[in-house]
């Protein structure tokens, strides 16, 4: 048998993050609450598991279905649970021109991965535009963004992970 979902305590800050989402819609129109939802259930779990997006989908009115489009449509969202470090690489057209591809390179070999493999530790992956284009190359690590990087900044960001 599965670990339930969550604790009793949890499920209260659950509902209630939702009742406060919902305040912001119209209540026939629940399932536009979809993204934030989302985002509470994966603040709380660190990823989104299925039965947690069903649960969502639950709280909204809507089918799973709607629930895990969404989920997986957009990179912020973790649909399996995530890596300890999630490292998105701009490779975009201005971070591409200022050595976005070299830089995934470095972190490929510093950290003994390959972008798109979910380690344990690490999850480098790919990026569409970051919105630095004036101060590329960058990317971003578990959401904190880090920009104008050359390979020593990398190097002094990794080192403080540890």
């Amino acid at each position: 048998m599965s670990d339930p979902l969550f604790t009793q305590e949890e499920y209260r800050k659950f509902d209630e993050g939702i009742a406060e989402l919902l305040l912001h819609y119209p209540s026939d129109r629940k399932s536009a609450a979809m993204l934030p939802a989302l985002r509470l259930l994966q603040t709380m779990k660190g990823w989104l598991p299925p039965e947690g997006m069903e649960l969502v989908a639950q709280r909204l009115e809507t089918h799973k279905e709607h629930a895990y489009e969404v989920a997986t449509f957009y990179v912020m969202y973790h649909t399996q649970k995530p890596a300890t470090y999630v490292i998105d690489v701009c490779t975009s057209l201005s971070c591409s021109l200022r050595g976005a591809e070299s830089l995934l390179a470095f972190l490929e070999k510093k950290l003994d991965t390959c972008a798109g493999v979910n380690g344990e530790r690490y999850f480098v992956r790919e990026a569409e535009c970051l919105a630095s284009c004036s101060t590329a190359p960058c990317f971003q690590i578990n959401e904190d963004h880090f920009e104008s990087l050359t390979p020593q900044k990398v190097e002094q960001i990794l080192e403080n992970l540890k």
